[in-house]
């Protein structure tokens, strides 16, 4: 599975982006996603993660810091997960990763290039 993911851009504080993120590969189903963010001489952070399977359905989470602001979503049909981020600050600034891993796992096996975020005050 390769990972792939866009959307990045420059908006202005209280505005929205939506990223991307798009998978090769067969098993994206069962894989957990999730989105990290790394800014400007800080370490790489969660940010929010999304799973599904047939008896659960999707279950997601965020970390505090964008709860009520991010939504991550998953699209299995077209092998791609979402992150919608709304009323962005410019501490959001960062450059975001999605990424993946099996479930149970406590590594994520698999990471996405990057797509940079700038929110100006």
């Amino acid at each position: 599975v390769q990972l792939q993911a866009s959307g990045g851009g420059l908006v202005q504080a209280g505005g929205s982006l939506r990223l991307s993120c798009a998978a090769s590969g067969r098993t994206f189903s069962s894989l957990v996603m999730g989105w990290f963010r790394q800014a400007p001489g800080k370490e790489r952070e969660f940010v929010a993660t999304i799973t599904w399977n047939t008896r659960s359905g999707i279950s997601t989470y965020c970390a505090d810091s964008v709860k009520g602001r991010f939504t991550i979503s998953r699209d299995n049909a077209k092998n791609t997960v979402y992150l919608q981020m709304n009323s962005l600050k410019p501490e959001d600034t960062a450059v975001y990763y999605c990424a993946a891993k099996e479930p149970g796992l406590a590594n994520w096996r698999l990471w996405g290039q990057g797509t940079e975020v700038t929110v100006s005050s």
